[in-house]
């Protein structure tokens, strides 16, 4: 994996898009979200306040990456309604 610098802006607008990306994602499979991303919302200030069309963008962005994560899901819904196997056997 190779990190390179990213300037704050972009870097809120990537964090805004995954946020938005999850959810997306969790209101499709019907799962309640937990919000503890609260330290990013400063920086998503920022980046709305230098770029109004911001938004836009990251939810462009994200919608894109939510129908292609949820293309794994099968169409008839038989995953989102089973229940996971519980192991009660002693370990």
């Amino acid at each position: 994996m190779v990190f390179t610098f990213q300037p704050p802006f972009w870097a809120g607008l990537s964090g805004y898009c995954a946020e938005m990306n999850a959810a997306f994602c969790c209101a499709s499979l019907g799962i309640v979200p937990t919000v503890r991303h609260a330290d990013y919302i400063g920086s998503w200030l920022e980046v709305l306040r230098e770029d109004n069309r911001a938004i836009v963008r990251a939810a462009s962005q994200a919608s894109k990456a939510a129908d292609w994560l949820l293309g794994f899901v099968p169409a008839d819904g038989a995953a989102l309604s089973a229940e996971p196997a519980i192991d009660r056997r002693a370990a």
